[in-house]
């Protein structure tokens, strides 16, 4: 409703010019003053989704919590991400994120780099998950040696991960296998699907997402011990007001009948407190992350 001290009169005989402007300027400040406030005034929340999945399933999975936060902040939130992990490692650096949801490795190096403050984790812990195709021969890992293996990304904390696992049996990479980038972890478990790699390493998240005639056809060899789950995180910028408000949105969202749905979908358990001593056990998986991006300048 236009509050009534803005109503004009516009209606009646023939106006002056100058009645009938300050009408269209009353109207049009009325109609203003029906926008939400933090339309105008309120820059948007970025929110940096990790590229564990696709764009499309990106979208479509945080939309909600996107919705949820706006009603909090009273401020638009855009989700962001990045075509591969080492530009959204690169753009996390370079403070591009206001909230941002990464891997735990990434995360301590988004603390490092950029400052970033550790808000939540997801309380569900994730796994490895080294993947064959279903109707294939392979029930021993050591029946791999020699072949091929897909990965989303070298630099995918599961992928490191599963690797050291396969190094304790005696299986390292580019010595004992060959590993074939997919930028995905559909497009890795995809490579197994059609044939064209005989393992892939994939997250038990993106998993849960594959589509059920893809998990169908793939059966798991190998998983990891539980790993921390994907974190979140606040840039320095925000202020420690809106920190406590975005902490309270998720919290409030998680309770909510379509939070619940988010963190079933995904897998996610719930939100679960983080402090900076628990980011510090993937401090190895993180330097190695370091040099090899140091590696491929």
């Amino acid at each position: 409703m236009i509050p009534a001290s803005q109503h004009f009169l516009c209606t009646g005989p023939a106006h002056s010019a100058r009645r009938i402007a300050l009408c269209v300027l009353g109207l049009l400040f009325g109609l203003f003053a029906l926008r939400p406030v933090w339309a105008a005034e309120a820059p948007p929340l970025v929110l940096g989704i990790f590229p564990n999945t696709t764009a499309k399933q990106i979208v479509e999975t945080y939309r909600p919590l996107a919705n949820a936060l706006e009603k909090t902040l009273q401020r638009r939130v855009e989700i962001y991400s990045a075509p591969n992990f080492k530009s959204f490692v690169d753009r996390t650096r370079q403070g591009e994120y206001d909230l941002l949801l990464t891997a735990p490795h990434f995360a301590w190096l988004a603390r490092q780099d950029a400052g970033y403050r550790p808000l939540f984790k997801y309380a569900e812990p994730v796994r490895g998950l080294l993947v064959v195709k279903s109707s294939s021969s392979y029930r021993e890992v050591d029946a791999l040696r020699g072949r091929t293996i897909a990965i989303p990304d070298p630099l995918a904390v599961i992928v490191l991960a599963l690797q050291a696992e396969l190094a304790e049996n005696g299986l390292n990479s580019g010595s004992d296998f060959r590993t074939l980038n997919a930028d995905t972890h559909v497009n890795a478990a995809m490579q197994v699907v059609k044939g064209r790699a005989d393992a892939a390493m994939v997250g038990q998240l993106p998993f849960l997402l594959f589509p059920s005639e893809v998990r169908r056809q793939l059966h798991v060899l190998l998983e990891t011990p539980p790993l921390s789950s994907l974190t979140y995180l606040t840039h320095p910028r925000i202020r420690e007001a809106d920190v406590q408000a975005i902490r309270k949105g998720l919290l409030a969202f998680a309770a909510t009948a379509e939070g619940q749905a988010f963190l079933k979908k995904g897998g996610f358990g719930g939100f679960s407190p983080l402090n900076g001593n628990e980011l510090n056990a993937f401090r190895p998986y993180a330097l190695q992350t370091q040099k090899m991006l140091q590696g491929a300048q």
